[in-house]
């Protein structure tokens, strides 16, 4: 019994585990949203258009909301991003594309037609073919 070696302790580890646990919490921003980010612009017409062309454009990060709906620093920083540029008296379409051009056509709720989005135009017209086609075979099988 004189030989025996003494067990390692796993106090380290632990606080290095728990450690490692509480960091995503730490990686929250701390920066306060953008100036326009949830303050309407002085004029009512530039207003209006900035929040007729932020329905139109998807949040990238909750993906089922404009970005005039969405509560993600991402959604509020795209809204001053669009604000401003309205304010500074460009053109909606021309912000829009700026957004394409930098998120891809994602970031449209209806993207152009293109090499990489027609599977996305046509699977409703080919969906309602398949299902037009089994619905006819099933009504013909019925009737004989």
């Amino acid at each position: 019994m004189a030989n025996q070696v003494p067990l390692p302790r796993a106090g380290g580890a632990v606080i290095a585990a728990l450690l490692l646990c509480i960091s995503p919490a730490l990686a929250q921003p701390v920066t306060p949203p953008a100036h326009y980010a949830n303050v309407q612009l002085a004029d009512p017409a530039k207003e209006a258009s900035a929040r007729a062309l932020m329905e139109t454009l998807r949040c990238l990060v909750c993906q089922g909301q404009s970005i005039a709906d969405s509560d993600a620093d991402m959604a509020a920083d795209m809204r001053a991003l669009v604000r401003e540029r309205i304010e500074r008296g460009e053109k909606p379409a021309s912000i829009r594309d700026w957004l394409i051009a930098r998120y891809g056509d994602y970031v449209t709720y209806d993207p152009p037609l293109s090499g990489l989005t027609w599977p996305l135009w046509l699977a409703p017209i080919l969906l309602l073919g398949i299902g037009g086609w089994i619905g006819r075979s099933s009504f013909r099988r019925r009737t004989r």
